[in-house]
């Protein structure tokens, strides 16, 4: 990986649809070079997947929080990742240091949704709480994925 490398990358991150000669302007490479060097990228496993990021207002998935887990005892990963994985409105989730055992990002159409997917957390064995904060305004998201 060089600059080139990283510079074909954020752009790529920006828009992911961007043609090669766009990218090869800003990186100062041919289109042809670019596409070497993406094919290079995805063939190493460096870039994962192209994807497309869809506005959460169209699909109706307007209510996000982030949920502290709180578990009895000791849990593994695995185990928080098969509870999690039940439940479709989790749409991150992370084991963490500090207090709580792991941060979970929700996504819903509604309040009265969230409460449920969240009930559907909390009522797995080995879950003894969670605290949530209800998120009011994005100010700033950069994919960094």
């Amino acid at each position: 990986m060089d600059n080139i490398d990283y510079g074909i990358l954020d752009m790529l991150r920006q828009n992911s649809r961007a043609g090669y000669g766009d990218i090869g302007d800003r990186v100062g490479l041919s289109a042809s070079a670019v596409k070497r060097r993406v094919d290079r990228l995805v063939a190493d496993g460096v870039i994962r997947a192209f994807t497309i990021q869809v506005d959460p207002a169209v699909d109706g998935m307007t209510t996000e929080a982030y949920v502290e887990l709180f578990c009895r005892g000791t849990v593994a990963p695995d185990e928080l990742k098969r509870i999690l994985g039940q439940v479709p409105e989790v749409v991150d989730a992370y084991t963490v240091t500090g207090s709580a055992d792991a941060v979970v990002h929700m996504r819903s159409r509604d309040i009265p949704s969230l409460e449920d997917a969240l009930e559907r957390v909390r009522i797995a064995p080995s879950v003894d709480h969670t605290r949530s904060a209800i998120i009011l305004s994005h100010l700033i998201h950069r994919n960094y994925d």
